[in-house]
């Protein structure tokens, strides 16, 4: 029998079409998303796939993370796209629930997350982000109860907000994080590499090779704030503004002085031109 791909828009079908894979005792592993996939997108579904033995993949365009002043409407949606890469890699089902859905009518119960979530990173410049995040991760975790649920490093803050989440409301869920997808110069995939001009697509692997350098320099006993200093002067000649480029512990995401207060994520996040990259690799020894 061919595959079949089934998309589900309301809660009452989930969980109709959850109820026979549990049944079974049927594993499942949950990609959350915003649609617009890409090929890092495509990454979590194959390493959900050799996780579980059933596949879903959520789409749903989260009005609770943006603020007023970000452009929702603007969002690329590709729902049609979307649905034929997923049929293509066998996912069994997507979960694609309207906004009334989501959120109906006298919805007023919210995800109000500390910890990684107030860092000093991300949530300097978009403070509203991560509640608006861990609501509807924590909806999407609760209405899908998969045994795994996949994101992508590269939102590196992100995912330990999600593992804090599933950890501090005792949800049965494994988040997994997946290692980021880059292009061959070493830019980490994002729908927002397309606003990229050619100069801007030029200058824009600047970012993983100084966080390169950082990490080995770092790792080789050199002073943290000196080599972050450096690094973010050689980020700025190429073009860039920098929001933040920091060394944190890898799990709390705290502040560290030096290598022994480890393991060490370094994250950077820096505009050009209009478009804000985000990256982060870890140090190793």
């Amino acid at each position: 029998m061919a595959h079949r791909l089934r998309v589900v828009r309301t809660v009452a079908t989930l969980r109709r079409a959850l109820a026979p894979w549990r049944k079974r005792g049927d594993r499942v592993a949950l990609v959350p998303t915003m649609g617009a996939l890409h090929a890092g997108h495509l990454a979590l579904v194959r390493a959900a796939r050799k996780r579980a033995r059933r596949v879903a993949v959520s789409i749903f365009v989260n009005p609770a993370q943006f603020a007023p002043h970000e452009d929702l409407a603007s969002y690329p949606r590709t729902f049609d796209g979307d649905v034929a890469a997923l049929e293509d890699l066998a996912v069994d089902l997507v979960w694609a629930p309207t906004v009334a859905e989501m959120y109906p009518s006298g919805f007023a119960t919210r995800i109000v997350p500390e910890g990684p979530a107030t860092a000093g990173l991300e949530d300097r410049f978009r403070p509203h982000f991560f509640g608006g995040v861990a609501t509807v991760v924590g909806k999407l975790l609760i209405q899908c109860g998969p045994d795994f649920a996949m994101f992508g490093e590269k939102d590196y803050q992100q995912l330990k907000v999600v593992t804090r989440l599933a950890a501090d409301l005792d949800l049965p869920t494994k988040i997994v994080g997946v290692r980021t997808v880059r292009e061959k110069d070493g830019l980490a995939l994002s729908s927002r590499n397309a606003y990229l001009s050619a100069d801007e697509r030029s200058a824009a692997p600047t970012l993983h090779r100084v966080l390169e350098d950082c990490a080995e320099q770092i790792a080789g006993g050199a002073l943290i704030a000196r080599v972050l200093d450096e690094g973010g002067a050689a980020i700025e000649r190429a073009g860039f503004t920098i929001d933040y480029l920091e060394a944190r512990h890898a799990e709390t995401l705290q502040p560290v002085a030096a290598i022994a207060d480890g393991p060490i994520r370094l994250l950077v996040a820096a505009r050009i031109g209009r478009t804000r990259l985000i990256d982060n690799i870890p140090v190793t020894s």
